[in-house]
């Protein structure tokens, strides 16, 4: 399966969280992070007292587990108004890095692993939803 990680799911796994490294490990023949995630962390690393630890295991985490980054191009970026204007019609939001982070995996045909339930609303992608404790729908 060509698994594409949300961010929650990068932090979880960079904490060794059990579920959800059992769940990368089981699913994703193929793992994919949307360049729209890496702004999220490092918008975050750069918040931290940890920025240069963070970036490292990043990287690190990126080779280990030979992840492609998917960029935002002109083909994602329909993809997202495609995605948005679906949402709109049903009347549901979702925050707007999470209509990139949809499109990015609707891009590469990929199932999205996240902790987030809105993304059950985007009916262009597939998503597996991981509770906090342990996996809901896996």
């Amino acid at each position: 399966m060509k698994l594409v990680l949300d961010t929650n799911i990068y932090c979880d796994f960079a904490e060794g969280v059990p579920h959800t490294v059992d769940a990368i490990a089981a699913y994703g023949e193929v793992v994919f992070i949307p360049a729209i995630v890496l702004g999220e962390l490092r918008y975050g690393f750069l918040k931290g007292r940890r920025q240069e630890f963070n970036e490292r295991k990043l990287r690190q985490i990126i080779s280990r587990l030979n992840i492609e980054v998917i960029p935002v191009d002109e083909d994602v970026a329909g993809k997202y108004a495609v995605i948005y204007l679906s949402l709109v019609k049903k009347g549901r939001k979702i925050p707007l890095n999470d209509v990139w982070i949809a499109a990015c995996c609707m891009e590469v045909g990929g199932t999205l692993l996240t902790r987030d339930k809105h993304f059950d609303a985007v009916d262009q992608i597939e998503s597996l939803v991981l509770g906090a404790g342990e996996d809901d729908r896996l």
